[in-house]
């Protein structure tokens, strides 16, 4: 199951994708990820998508990544007396904290955080941005706005605030129940919603405890203004772009989208794009033109992963719709121009020596034509740092963790092989030969890079470089 793109695909499982049979089809056609969004999932159902990805990955023998969404808190009006009402634009319309149902004139916002926390000025998106509020008067239980782009209003449409800084947590307590389930089960990543400051994933890890991997969803303009902090102390950022575009000017989200991949690259953290990528798949065998052009600017990016939504988990052609994604991220990686625009996005290495030797074994492996660059990895970091440097050869990952394996199912090019970890120096470079052997990354006679840390085995200590070549008993697997 040897992928021939570098791209990762993260496919999302819902209705028309839960059993066994559908999920080995997505696994075949590419996806490398499995997502379980938790804002349609119960645990038990949860449970049993992580025990059947576990079961498919046996069966092949590779590690599958399964990645958990938290649904955050979800923001919303309350209902009003005789059904939807019209909002009509320049009216004055009042958010208060009386729970009569409301009218054309006022409504319930169930959400004292809010209305403690607005100003004057700000503005109040309703229904996915499709009705505009701005703040002019605020009473502490209550808001008076005026109706800036109007519209029809009904009971429970979302409430999203772009200006205001919100003092909640990015967890639920629903949130939290889905996160602690979703550890004891198992799982590899854990994505985190409504992010609005580091504090936030900071406080998810605690609760995580070293058991799952951090993926910050930035879809909030407040986290936009401290990504840098939110970066810093996550393990890899999500770019929601659906969420984003509601809140923020759709033009800026490609530039913003731009801005986030290249920051994860330089800090060597998996970047995913997501939302919208081929949406009209979920009711198409094929995808738009602009659809194809999207994907592969993520892809012409250097982003490490590219993820499918509601076109794996309900549309009628999921398997076609990771098929497009699969050979899209192909056929833009033969492109010359890809790893031209690859090659001059390349940070400059940070001055540790993990990131020296990741560096140095890249242009060595470029330089002498080698066959394949072989990372043994504990932590998953050594792999990490040899993907940050996006190499013209491929990247193989020998772990002994499954956990890392599967973690690094997620990151740019890194064909991820779980296997006992090496006694010495000399079973390394042997086993490394004949691992890119049995895989077809190398043939006999053909020389490949080892990158390792000593003592063998030490999480982070990436230090030793070897070229060897792959001799005639490696054939003998």
């Amino acid at each position: 199951m040897r992928r021939l793109r570098r791209i990762k695909i993260l496919a999302t499982l819902g209705p028309a994708s839960s059993d066994s049979a559908m999920i080995r089809k997505l696994f075949e056609a590419g996806a490398d990820v499995f997502r379980i969004n938790m804002s349609h999932t119960s645990h038990d159902k949860m449970r049993d998508l992580v025990k059947t990805i576990r079961n498919v990955e046996s069966s092949y023998g590779r590690p599958i990544g399964i990645l958990v969404d938290l649904q955050g808190p979800k923001l919303r009006l309350g209902s009003f007396a005789n059904g939807p009402v019209q909002l009509n634009n320049g009216s004055s319309f009042v958010l208060d904290s009386v729970k009569e149902p409301g009218d054309a004139t006022r409504v319930h916002l169930p959400h004292p955080e809010i209305l403690s926390a607005l100003k004057v000025g700000d503005a109040l998106l309703l229904d996915d941005g499709k009705v505009r509020l701005i703040c002019e008067e605020t009473e502490g239980d209550r808001a008076v706005t005026r109706v800036v782009i109007g519209g029809k209003m009904s009971d429970r449409k979302g409430v999203s605030l772009p200006d205001t800084d919100l003092p909640m947590s990015a967890m639920t307590n629903k949130d939290r129940a889905d996160l602690e389930a979703a550890c004891e089960t198992g799982i590899d990543w854990v994505a985190l919603s409504f992010v609005q400051r580091a504090e936030d994933v900071v406080e998810a890890k605690r609760m995580i405890r070293g058991r799952a991997a951090v993926m910050a969803k930035i879809e909030k303009p407040q986290a936009i203004d401290r990504l840098q902090d939110i970066l810093d102390v996550s393990d890899a950022l999500m770019v929601a772009r659906g969420d984003l575009g509601v809140e923020m000017p759709l033009e800026r989200v490609p530039s913003l989208q731009k801005q986030m991949t290249r920051m994860a690259r330089r800090a060597g953290k998996p970047v995913v794009v997501a939302t919208q990528m081929l949406e009209s798949m979920i009711s198409s065998p094929v995808p738009t033109r602009a659809e194809v052009s999207d994907v592969a600017t993520a892809v012409y990016e250097g982003a490490d992963a590219i993820m499918l939504s509601a076109e794996s988990a309900a549309g009628k052609y999921p398997v076609e719709a990771v098929s497009t994604m699969n050979r899209i991220g192909e056929e833009v990686e033969r492109d010359a121009t890809y790893r031209s625009v690859v090659t001059s996005q390349r940070p400059d290495p940070e001055a540790t020596a993990g990131d020296a030797i990741a560096g140095a074994a890249r242009q060595i492996a470029e330089t002498l034509d080698l066959s394949a660059i072989i990372c043994w990895t504990s932590s998953g970091s050594t792999a990490l740092r040899v993907a940050r440097e996006r190499p013209k050869v491929p990247v193989v990952a020998i772990t002994p963790s499954l956990h890392t394996g599967r973690k690094l199912s997620a990151v740019w090019g890194v064909h991820c092989v779980v296997a006992e970890d090496a006694k010495d120096q000399d079973d390394m470079v042997d086993r490394a030969g004949r691992i890119a052997f049995r895989d077809g990354f190398a043939k006999s006679g053909q020389r490949v890079i080892i990158v390792a840390g000593v003592p063998l085995g030490t999480p982070g200590a990436t230090n030793m470089v070897r070229i060897a070549y792959v001799g005639p008993s490696d054939a003998d697997v």
